[in-house]
């Protein structure tokens, strides 16, 4: 067996006097976004309200896959209206991407206005909705992927950085999902608050 040898043995002073130390300095993100809602009267609030369109909104037609249908309770291939939006954060161009999904029977059942305007701004959604009766509630989810290729040239970051994703899915008075919203930017620059508060367990019955 090989031995082991001795820790070296240094004098007193000797580290501190010849050895140095490098430590990585990591920026804080130049951005935090507020994620809370917030409601006065009729009106609601987003934290990225505030930010301005850097490009016109693009509204398509698509459907649910094996990850956006889960989360709006409906089948694979279901059809819906999408608005893809990229933001800038008007301080300091911080770049984000904003994306709302809203299934066909909301815009029929719920809110007819929603299929005649399907951009309307998320806060204005909100506002449709309570209006159509519902008490609304949000379930958010944040991960932090890589991007695609087309994400990362969009969202200006660099190489080998990941994007922090929230998803936002606004549930009516039955907890049924109404709409779905998306929300990319890059980790590197952005961070994402929450003001959290205690709620009552919810109370299931059977069926």
């Amino acid at each position: 067996m090989t031995p082991v040898p001795p820790i070296p043995q240094y004098p007193a002073g000797f580290l501190s006097k010849y050895c140095w130390w490098y430590v990585r300095a990591v920026p804080a993100p130049a951005v935090t976004i507020e994620r809370t809602v917030t409601r006065s009267g009729k009106t609601f609030h987003t934290g990225h309200q505030a930010w301005h369109e850097a490009e016109t909104p693009t509204v398509y037609r698509t459907t649910t896959t094996a990850t956006t249908g889960p989360l709006l309770g409906l089948p694979e291939g279901e059809v819906l209206f999408a608005v893809d939006r990229l933001l800038a954060d008007p301080h300091t161009e911080t770049r984000a991407l904003h994306r709302v999904l809203i299934p066909f029977a909301t815009a029929a059942n719920e809110a007819e206005q929603l299929g005649e305007a399907p951009d309307t701004e998320p806060e204005q959604i909100y506002a449709i909705l309570t209006a159509a009766g519902h008490k609304l509630t949000w379930d958010e989810t944040v991960s932090a992927p890589m991007p695609l290729p087309d994400e990362r040239a969009t969202l200006q970051i660099p190489d080998a950085t990941p994007i922090v994703h929230a998803t936002r899915v606004t549930r009516g008075t039955d907890q049924r999902p109404l709409i779905l919203e998306e929300l990319r930017a890059g980790a590197d620059r952005t961070q994402l608050a929450y003001r959290i508060t205690a709620d009552s367990p919810r109370t299931f019955r059977a069926v």
